[in-house]
């Protein structure tokens, strides 16, 4: 079963790496990772769409909670949370159906971001299912192009989030140690 995970993490080179190679070195194929900055730069939100078994779910929360750069790492799956994917399709259709291509986009809030005389360039965000059936009727009016940004998702808990100090490395404990010698 897909799993959406949200994980708060410093924003710091190798965080990204961490993450995904904990799912890569369990065999498990990451369907889509999307990262950015929080309104703290110090501070990004990924949330990364895997298939894992149901039973091993709260185990790799638990894993990625003890990553070093991690925050914090929630299971968003069953959880209340708004989950959005952003889509831009490219069309290419004859003239005599665009005016269909038009109304269909009206009718899953597409918006058009470009137009020529070979068809539209369409924006639509909202749940992954969604998006699929917007790809298949669109096919049917022509060559189409499509580019996915993958899932991202917030929590509608009213909880505030309780964000774990990041774990030090022995290399990094023992630097941290040699700068107070040297500093205190």
């Amino acid at each position: 079963m897909l799993q959406i995970i949200s994980v708060h993490l410093e924003n710091k080179p190798g965080a990204l790496l961490r993450v995904t190679g904990l799912l890569s070195a369990r065999g498990y194929n990451i369907e889509s990772l999307t990262v950015a900055r929080t309104l703290d730069p110090e501070l990004s939100r990924m949330t990364i769409v895997c298939d894992i078994e149901d039973r091993l779910r709260a185990q790799v929360i638990k894993q990625m909670n003890k990553l070093v750069n991690v925050l914090q790492a929630t299971d968003l799956t069953d959880a209340p949370a708004v989950n959005r994917e952003l889509l831009l399709l490219r069309v290419r259709s004859p003239q005599e159906s665009r005016t269909a291509v038009l109304k269909e986009a009206e009718i899953f809030g597409a918006r058009v971001v470009d137009s020529s005389v070979d068809g539209f360039a369409l924006e639509v965000t909202g749940d992954p299912e969604k998006l699929d059936e917007f790809i298949g009727v669109m096919r049917s009016y022509g060559e189409i192009e499509v580019s996915r940004s993958g899932v991202v998702g917030v929590s509608l808990e009213g909880k505030k989030l309780k964000l774990q100090p990041p774990v030090l490395t022995r290399a990094a404990a023992k630097l941290e140690e040699v700068d107070g010698v040297l500093n205190g």
